[in-house]
């Protein structure tokens, strides 16, 4: 399978807000242009979503103040990773909200891509030993119980359940929201009824039986310590296309890698094929070395016709852009059929 580089997309400005990175971008395509939201980091690692337009990889318009910035205590730190779907007429886009100690999911809602409204975190306000308490029921691996003692141990004992790479699928799934988390190290899907329906008693009954949510587990040589999701599924008659992080631990320290999946049209709870090795994974010199070495972690795409564009944060310090024939790619993965 050909996959072109399209080099560096974004990179850092001399404007405050985005003086020190730009990574992981939402993409969204309307009418041949590329709106891109992207968290922009100011030194001392504070973040805002940041926003320009393109045709392609070619900037066309790009914001010299951020889109978003923090409000609110539970996002006082930054925001952060932001995905962005378009459902029933609104456009959602969803960020990890930090405030410096824990991270939620949290959302914000558009009709014209320009204007956005908060409505707050969706992802529990659970302490992770409390939601290790919930899990003895459940079939699990042993690096969910791992998870919470780390970030336990780390951070403290009141840290919360860590939560990124949430978002909603761009298609309602038997009439209801389909909520693609991440309860580290796999990736979950859960269906809702309403954004009210998220409190904390559903997230207690949803966490208790976990293990009937997960859909894609850590399971090759290149997601050892922790998989997520990355850019929103895209739709093809073959089934949705799942585009997300493998991590692998070395001796080196962690490898970020970007992976591939498909989905059941129907039932995406269900995976028809998975490739066994990495789409592709850092190479380049501003993928290999930065903030963060060794990160190639796909956020958003565009398709257009048969050509799949994928960006994604780098080293964690720009923004840079891969292109494939989505043809090419789900041949490939028919190679890999899940049994």
């Amino acid at each position: 399978m050909n996959i072109k580089n399209l080099g560096i997309v974004l990179e850092a400005t001399k404007h405050e807000f985005e003086d020190q990175a730009v990574l992981n971008p939402a993409c969204i395509t309307v009418n041949g242009i590329t709106h891109m939201y992207y968290r922009a980091v100011h030194w001392g690692n504070i973040s805002s979503i940041g926003y320009c337009q393109l045709k392609g990889t070619e900037v066309i318009e790009r914001r010299d103040s951020p889109l978003l910035v923090s409000e609110f205590e539970y996002e006082k730190q930054g925001m952060e990773d932001p995905r962005i779907i378009f459902l029933d007429d609104t456009y959602y886009l969803f960020y990890s909200a930090y405030d410096g100690r824990n991270v939620r999911t949290a959302y914000a809602t558009s009709k014209d891509l320009t204007h956005f409204e908060k409505q707050g975190p969706i992802t529990p306000n659970i302490l992770y030993s409390d939601a290790l308490a919930l899990f003895p029921k459940c079939k699990l691996l042993e690096r969910y119980q791992w998870y919470g003692k780390h970030y336990q141990e780390t951070i403290g004992p009141d840290v919360i359940l860590w939560e990124k790479d949430t978002f909603i699928f761009p298609k309602k799934i038997n009439g209801k929201f389909l909520l693609t988390t991440r309860v580290m190290p796999g990736i979950q899907m859960m269906p809702f009824e309403n954004f009210s329906d998220l409190t904390l008693d559903w997230w207690k009954k949803q966490l208790a039986q976990i293990d009937k949510s997960i859909v894609i587990q850590p399971q090759f040589w290149f997601e050892t310590r922790k998989i997520g999701s990355g850019c929103p599924p895209i739709e093809t008659p073959e089934g949705w296309v799942c585009i997300y992080h493998g991590v692998e631990d070395t001796p080196r320290g962690n490898v970020y890698y970007a992976a591939a999946a498909l989905l059941d049209l129907q039932d995406p709870t269900k995976v028809i094929a998975r490739l066994p090795d990495p789409l592709f994974s850092p190479e380049e010199h501003w993928e290999k070395t930065g903030i963060v070495s060794n990160v190639v972690f796909p956020t958003g795409a565009s398709l257009t016709g048969d050509s799949l564009i994928i960006y994604y944060g780098a080293a964690d310090s720009l923004i840079a852009a891969k292109e494939l024939s989505m043809a090419e790619l789900l041949a490939e993965l028919k190679k890999h059929i899940v049994k």
